[in-house]
């Protein structure tokens, strides 16, 4: 049986750097994987008092019955390494690492170390005194080559549906959709999660979004849960219903902030962690660790797994007319910057114009387009040319698509210079034990591995933070001039600077902490609380943009839910 590494916190960081298409140098995400996950299990065995093995072990438990085997057979493999490291009071989560070829120290590069190296000696040195030769370090290299840096390969269990992901999550399309309409009916991988459900998957012109065909005397059509005739007049309920209102959809053209990236806390802190804290890891996988239907854009539901409750411009929508419901598509993509919005992203949106109903589509790239992992990390920004002719394109394609009547509001990059500012001083949730471990820290180690997911502003740098903000503002005047510039055939188009420092500013104001805002685990993401904040100032920009109101309250709501309870929910 081969040796697998089912580290959760490999996984995490391998999903990070992937979004940033950087695998890193010096080992890169296996490294800060490695190390994370040992610094993880070293703390649980503090806590528990007992051996690090042992608490490795226990860790293993943790993770769903499937993945644990695999684990535990991890944990054998590397215990006379860790054991050595032990004896020789050598022994750091880096150290370990490194002696298990997961960690590497490259030519002409310095040496990556998340927690101080042992006293006056370097990686090497400690190395040499751990592990005979360097034929024992091959030897154990040969042991765990086969952990690879493809996350599918950490669980053979997820061998067969990787396979058949990748073909279907590339283009950003539900794996499970029968019909081929880009709707699905299972919640994960690109499905209810992301879009509205699909109540007839055989039938492609039953979706969410659609005008309904023959008013939807004979069935659901459009998916709204809606449909049937009233008894009295003779008249479908559709029109009876729904004909007083202009129905309008919600669609996100985004990235991992708009499809709300989201690691739970309890994860990486091993005085939170516990027994079943992994249970819906096979789920968060399969969304590829985005949470859009709590997220400010497409939120429609409420989850005991957060803090803060869910608020979104589609649940807005979905409030102001029930006949809105389940017209929802957040194509948000972990990593997402213009470039890849205009070659692949766009296409996964389903709409006709002759046969659904018009659309409000959020363009909303808050930062890949200056954010990576590269050393030189400005020389692979976009620049505001770039940005604006990729822009423009999508504009074009929309115009194709979308029908008339709908609307698009793009907003401004964001300044990122708020992670650093807020976090910097502030304990990691990897270091809550022991409080030794700070955001700067963190950033600095990610930056060091090249797998950081923004080297511009999660750096102690801040001539290069600066830089990177100004690279960012002058995209936003880009993407705004393109705005002033455009002459569409469907629908009319806005810009809006959305800034989450001033979103910041009211909740400190309010009493609030400025960190609360900002995902705890990587450091990088609007939190839940974040989404929450900005799904109600995103509405107060729409009554700035359309003061008549960009949907119409539906009169006849209550009769809705009288007559049809949840409409079929999601």
């Amino acid at each position: 049986m081969d040796v697998r590494f089912p580290s959760t916190v490999m996984l995490i960081f391998s999903v990070m750097a992937v979004g940033v298409g950087s695998h890193g140098i010096a080992g890169g995400i296996g490294c800060a994987g490695c190390t994370l996950v040992v610094s993880l299990a070293q703390q649980i065995g503090e806590m528990n008092n007992e051996p690090i093995i042992e608490a490795m072990q226990r860790l293993c438990g943790f993770l769903p019955s499937s993945y644990q085997p695999a684990c535990k057979m991890f944990v054998t493999e590397v215990e006379p390494v860790v054991q050595r490291l032990i004896d020789e009071k050598l022994f750091t989560p880096d150290i370990a690492c490194h002696a298990l070829t997961l960690c590497s120290v490259d030519p002409g590069q310095k040496q990556c170390h998340l927690y101080p190296l042992p006293a006056e000696r370097g990686v090497a040195t400690s190395l040499s005194r751990a592990l005979s030769s360097g034929k024992a370090r091959e030897a154990r290299a040969k042991k765990i080559q086969k952990l690879g840096a493809d996350i599918c390969d950490y669980f053979p269990v997820l061998k067969e549906i990787c396979q058949f992901v990748y073909e279907r999550v590339d283009d950003h399309d539900p794996v499970v959709d029968a019909d081929g309409d880009r709707f699905s009916v299972i919640e994960t991988l690109r499905g209810t999660h992301f879009r509205g459900r699909d109540c007839d998957d055989t039938d492609p012109s039953i979706h969410p979004g659609a005008k309904p065909i023959d008013g939807d005397r004979q069935r659901d059509s459009n998916c709204n849960g809606i449909y049937g005739v009233d008894p009295k007049s003779g008249s479908p309920y559709e029109e009876l219903l729904c004909n007083s209102t202009t129905q309008l959809g919600m669609i996100l053209l985004g990235d991992s902030a708009g499809a709300h990236f989201h690691i739970p806390e309890n994860w990486v802190s091993a005085p939170d962690i516990s027994l079943g804290a992994f249970e819906i890891l096979p789920h968060v996988l399969a969304d590829e660790f985005d949470w859009p239907y709590l997220s400010a854009m497409t939120g429609y539901k409420n989850s005991s797994l957060v803090k803060w409750p869910t608020d979104s411009t589609y649940y807005k929508f979905w409030q102001m007319d029930h006949c809105n419901h389940r017209d929802y598509q957040n194509l948000g993509v972990n990593g997402a910057r213009s470039s890849a919005m205009n070659s692949t992203i766009q296409y996964s949106m389903a709409r006709d114009q002759k046969l659904d109903h018009p659309a409000l589509v959020v363009y909303s790239l808050i930062g890949n387009d200056v954010c990576n992992g590269h050393a030189d990390t400005i020389a692979h920004m976009t620049t505001p040319e770039e940005m604006r002719a990729n822009f423009h394109s999508t504009l074009q394609f929309l115009d194709t698509r979308l029908p008339p009547g709908s609307h698009v509001i793009a907003t401004g990059v964001a300044d990122g210079r708020i992670l650093f500012n807020t976090l910097h001083d502030h304990i990691h949730p990897i270091g809550k034990l022991r409080s030794d471990v700070t955001y700067e820290q963190l950033y600095d180690y990610l930056d060091c591995l090249q797998i950081s997911p923004c080297t511009g502003w999660m750096s102690s740098n801040e001539t290069l933070r600066n830089l990177t903000s100004e690279r960012a503002a002058n995209l936003s005047k880009a993407i705004e001039a393109e705005v002033h510039a455009y002459k569409s055939k469907n629908f009319d188009v806005h810009f809006v600077q959305f800034d989450i420092q001033d979103v910041m500013k009211k909740w400190v104001k309010e009493g609030g902490k400025a960190e609360d805002l900002i995902e705890p685990v990587d450091g990088f993401h609007p939190s839940q609380l974040a989404n929450f904040l900005m799904a109600q100032q995103f509405w107060e920009d729409f009554e700035g943009i359309y003061p008549q109101g960009i949907v119409k309250r539906n009169p006849h709501n209550d009769q809705i839910r009288q007559l049809f309870g949840d409409q079929g929910g999601y």
